[in-house]
């Protein structure tokens, strides 16, 4: 059911000028109940275009981050048209300029000319590498902030032939919700003060602290080593930060089952004596006991030998029950292909169907207990919500909006 008070964002109105990838910032807050009004030029986003695959002539990259939102064409270069922009912020909660910095200050739109129009307005920019440093004017689509933000190690084909490697796409993501998330800050703070504010976000900042933790154990390492040590379970060795320092887990590692993968991840000494006693094998705790926390057994290669003929002799369905009736922790290694019939996902999500979505889409992984929150409606074409937009939220009537159509304003 549906809170009675409406959707979390029920009443907060965003307006958006966006191109590409970095408008995922406002999908989250659009699923979340907010009014996004996407500010098109009259040719539209060509994200409608861009990558795979694509679904009935409309990019899936589309269909999910502009869902929900509505799409009202602008042509900015007419006076008309900056006029309607300026008449939609003085309304509204939020500008966001998903583009590169300055873009809408050039036309007359920027944070300091339109909070002279709404003094509440919150206005935040969210652009490749952000509004200062030598890159901020640098063109890039959004794997460069991986590679800068050193997530992507260079891999090489048969031929010598350096390739980019298949990984999870960090700063395209990470970004707009780190931009959601500021964005959600300033409009409580401008709802209670009455007083807006102007924010930044780089996708290639936010690629880089969502690693936060090798990039932050190579700083430590930087110190004495007699300040900075490894864990007791390594005699106090350092280990190579973050995944780099699982290659030689053993009791901490991936195995073969029988039809896949699992994932072991019996650090701690109670979990593993409970694995021991699963598989009827107390001989290896009491040989390998292990010290009480973060013990890897780093390198045991006799016990890794004997694990790998452990884990092939059950499924990995039978593994997952397994750790879950004797509590030791343990899980599938699924891949973004198999992940959709894993029990845990199905559970988790209730996938929007491609009959209404166009695509067949994952819901915002937020859950508020006894309510619902309503599906996004299909992401728009070009200049679709042009005439709602201008009569239901700006009240034009409909020789106002003549006039403005034979002006070109709306391209």
């Amino acid at each position: 059911m549906t809170s009675a008070n409406g959707s979390p964002l029920s009443g907060v109105r965003i307006i958006e000028s966006s191109l590409l990838g970095p408008a995922a910032i406002t999908t989250h807050l659009a699923d979340l109940g907010a009014e996004v009004i996407k500010v098109e030029s009259p040719a539209g986003d060509y994200v409608r275009e861009m990558t795979w695959p694509i679904i009935n002539g409309v990019s899936l990259l589309h269909l999910h981050i502009n869902r929900g939102k509505k799409s009202l064409t602008i042509d900015l270069k007419t006076p008309e048209g900056v006029s309607i922009y300026q008449d939609l912020v003085k309304d509204a909660d939020v500008v966001i300029e998903a583009m590169r910095p300055g873009s809408l200050e050039r036309l007359g739109l920027g944070y300091e000319d339109l909070k002279t129009l709404n003094q509440r307005i919150v206005f935040c920019n969210i652009s490749g590498y952000g509004m200062t440093g030598p890159y901020k004017n640098l063109p890039a689509h959004g794997i460069a902030f991986d590679t800068w933000a050193g997530l992507v190690k260079p891999a090489y084909d048969e031929d010598g032939f350096c390739y980019i490697p298949e990984h999870p796409s960090m700063g395209m993501h990470a970004g707009p919700l780190f931009g959601a998330l500021g964005v959600l800050a300033a409009v409580i703070r401008a709802r209670a003060t009455g007083e807006g504010s102007m924010l930044e976000i780089g996708q290639s900042d936010a690629a880089a602290y969502m690693d936060w933790y090798r990039s932050e154990s190579w700083m430590a390492y930087e110190r004495p080593e007699d300040e900075v040590t490894g864990n007791k379970a390594d005699d106090y060795v350092r280990r190579a930060p973050g995944t780099a320092g699982m290659k030689e887990g053993v009791r901490y590692q991936i195995y073969e089952s029988s039809d896949g993968h699992v994932i072991f991840m019996s650090s701690e000494q109670a979990f593993w004596r409970n694995f021991c006693e699963c598989v009827g094998r107390m001989d290896m705790f009491e040989k390998w006991p292990g010290s009480k926390f973060a013990d890897h057994a780093r390198g045991n290669r006799e016990m890794q030998f004997e694990l790998r003929d452990i884990f092939k002799s059950k499924s990995s369905a039978e593994w997952i029950r397994l750790g879950d009736e004797k509590n030791f922790p343990i899980a599938p290694v699924n891949t973004p292909k198999t992940i959709a019939v894993d029990p845990q996902f199905a559970d988790r999500f209730s996938i929007y169907p491609a009959s209404e979505h166009g695509a067949d889409m994952l819901p915002l992984p937020i859950k508020y207990l006894g309510e619902e929150l309503p599906a996004p409606t299909f992401a728009p074409t070009v200049g679709e919500h042009n005439e709602q937009v201008l009569r239901e939220v700006l009240g034009y009537d409909d020789a106002e909006i003549a006039k403005l159509k034979g002006a070109g304003a709306l391209g």
